[in-house]
């Protein structure tokens, strides 16, 4: 193939990092099929010079598509195309349901990390047996990426659980004593709900805006059912995908002080923060259960979250671990800590918010929306509509080879809080994403009776 007969990478003109753009004009490149899988790019000295841009831009592109698995780079022969062609799924349907991100970690950084993690996990005493919060070393590792990522918070708070799932179950757990209510928005975590069925605890939901829960109604819902817990998920809500500011966060935790509440803080979005306020943790430690994990920031193969309760219900919430499931696997645990020393977390973290961000303005677009919650990136994007026109809506889309969530499994109740989750990063390619909204579009702007 003659090199020189390739059209100038075009960079666009638009909002986002030099090297973010690069990468985006290099990948819509390769993905016209002006390279073939398994064909060697031009050197980054050409790539730049086509560009328009320097070496060390080009550098940061490339990286940014090897964690995208666009490309692998080969040590002494230079960087190569992977096959990128999106893989049909045996029912030809997009889905959008499942809540998961895309890989984001190269077969290079997953296995030094498993080298790592190997030695590492032959090393733990009594063959694995270890303690069941995670050892001293292992929490380390955890505080050590949350105090450069988000919180700082001492070696000692912290218990290592199998997810953040895993952590709400813990925490709902332990406050079943104080409290048999939980307060959250009118929808929430499918996760939570599970949890709280499980242990025969009832959800009340809570009006919200686009910033989260409004602090005069959740006066009213803890004066009226007497609940002292409230579930919360400040950045990326899961489903209604709003962050909550510094001011609004305040505010609310002034309502739950006055009603002697607990807070837990499920922050597993905590990635896609634009807002940067502090924690409900940071603003009240010893009211706050925080959770954190990997699965939405790095990789969901791998199962490890952190639990950081009250001080004074640390060892009630360790026992109960060792009752549930003795504790997270080593060897996943060690495997965490291998990908977080290795700092891979931080690309991750770029490659994320960088696709995150073209999504949701691709949905923006797609869908026709005026405004978004997290106009910089989230994960996933709310269409609220009456119960009955969302029920109706996600099996017209079923039918036409898109999946939604159902709706009612995120629904806590109201008159209020119906809607349509949209798991925009779910999707192999952005094109895929693109015909999903599309045919979702689609259906929004046929007559009502269609729809309803």
């Amino acid at each position: 193939m003659a090199k020189a007969q390739k059209p100038k990478i075009q960079i666009a003109d638009a909002p986002g990092a030099l090297h973010e753009r690069l990468a985006d004009a290099v990948e819509r490149w390769i993905r016209a099929e002006q390279f073939r899988p398994g064909e060697r790019l031009p050197t980054h000295r050409e790539i730049a010079r086509q560009a328009g841009v320097s070496i060390g831009t080009v550098t940061k592109a490339l990286e940014l598509l090897s964690n995208r698995g666009i490309l692998r780079g080969e040590i002494g022969r230079g960087t190569f195309v992977n096959d990128t062609r999106p893989v049909a799924s045996s029912s030809g349907i997009i889905d959008l349901a499942i809540n998961g991100p895309p890989h984001v970690l190269s077969e290079d950084t997953l296995r030094a990390a498993a080298e790592r993690a190997v030695r590492n996990a032959l090393s733990l005493p009594h063959g694995g047996y270890a303690s069941q919060r995670g050892t001293a070393q292992q929490r380390r590792v955890f505080a050590d990426w949350l105090r450069r990522t988000r919180i700082d918070l001492p070696v000692d708070d912290l218990i290592l659980t199998v997810g953040v799932q895993h952590g709400v179950h813990l925490a709902f757990q332990d406050l079943r004593t104080v409290s048999n209510v939980v307060a959250t928005e009118s929808s929430t975590f499918p996760g939570a709900i599970a949890t709280a069925r499980s242990l025969g605890m009832q959800m009340v939901p809570v009006r919200h805006d686009d910033e989260g829960m409004l602090p005069r109604d959740l006066d009213r819902v803890l004066r009226e059912t007497n609940a002292k817990i409230v579930y919360l998920t400040p950045v990326g809500h899961n489903p209604l995908g709003f962050e909550i500011g510094k001011e609004r966060r305040r505010d609310l935790l002034a309502v739950i002080g006055k009603h002697d509440a607990w807070i837990v803080e499920d922050d597993i979005y905590f990635v896609y923060s634009a807002k940067n306020a502090p924690t409900f943790k940071e603003l009240a430690p010893e009211r706050t259960y925080y959770l954190n994990g990997i699965s939405k920031c790095l990789t969901p193969l791998i199962r490890v979250g952190v639990i950081a309760p009250p001080q004074s219900r640390r060892a009630e919430i360790a026992s109960a671990l060792r009752a549930q499931v003795w504790g997270p696997a080593p060897y996943g645990v060690e495997m965490a800590c291998a990908l977080l020393e290795l700092g891979a977390d931080a690309s991750a973290a770029t490659t994320l918010r960088s696709e995150a961000r073209a999504r949701i303005q691709l949905a923006k677009h797609a869908l026709g929306l005026r405004s978004l919650p997290m106009p910089d990136g989230a994960p996933h994007l709310w269409l609220p509509m009456k119960p009955a026109h969302a029920e109706k809506l996600a099996r017209l889309a079923a039918e036409r080879g898109v999946r939604l969530t159902p709706p009612d499994a995120s629904f806590v109740g109201g008159d209020f809080g119906g809607g349509v989750r949209l798991s925009i990063m779910a999707p192999l390619t952005r094109d895929e994403l693109d015909r999903a909204l599309r045919t979702v579009a689609a259906l929004l702007n046929e007559p009502e009776e269609m729809v309803v």
